[in-house]
């Protein structure tokens, strides 16, 4: 039986209403000010959380011109190194606190896609109410049993997932102090 969970002040589940997830990624263009407009207008219309990515340059991938470290013929940033594309597009660390107050003060949850344990440990500080794993950190075990620790909500997206990697992804969570787990499928 399929039960609600908590996130925040909000139950989210079945019988509960619509909890609407704004997606921030790399929308603020690397301007805080436009960042905390997408926090006020999520709120505006509506929405009941922002989702962030945290995550660093460094922790994502190497500096490396090879190839393989090349965005190809098909991306509209061909030829970009990835290095320089996660560079650019993440959410600065010492903006995340400063949100997070933001969004507290206009009644919005503001949680995150941590992409590794560093950023779990800052997201724990910073009192997060739940966690998503992105869809390619799904097979990320270690990152699953430390998110599944904080005994915080998981929202686990399956998109680029196998039927037996979601099993082992929900069996580790579970295993490792994980009850409230949401699939997500995109």
């Amino acid at each position: 039986m399929i039960r609600p969970l908590g996130i925040g002040d909000r139950k989210v589940g079945p019988g509960c209403p619509v909890y609407i997830v704004a997606e921030m990624s790399a929308n603020h263009g690397g301007d805080y000010s436009r960042a905390v407009k997408i926090l006020e207008e999520a709120k505006a219309t509506g929405a009941d959380a922002v989702k962030l990515q945290t995550y660093t340059a460094e922790t994502m991938t190497i500096k490396s011109g090879h190839a393989l470290f090349r965005l190809g013929e098909e991306s509209p940033w061909k030829g970009r190194q990835l290095y320089d594309l996660y560079r650019e597009a993440f959410t600065p660390w010492e903006w995340q606190p400063k949100l997070k107050k933001v969004a507290d003060r206009i009644g919005l949850d503001l949680f995150s896609s941590p992409f590794d344990s560093t950023a779990v440990d800052f997201l724990e500080e910073m009192g997060v109410p739940c966690y998503k794993i992105a869809s390619f950190e799904i097979v990320d075990i270690p990152l699953v049993r430390r998110v599944a620790r904080t005994g915080k909500p998981m929202i686990l997206s399956t998109g680029l997932a196998t039927q037996e990697e979601i099993e082992e992804a929900v069996r580790e969570a579970r295993n490792h102090g994980a009850f409230d787990i949401v699939l997500l499928k995109c």
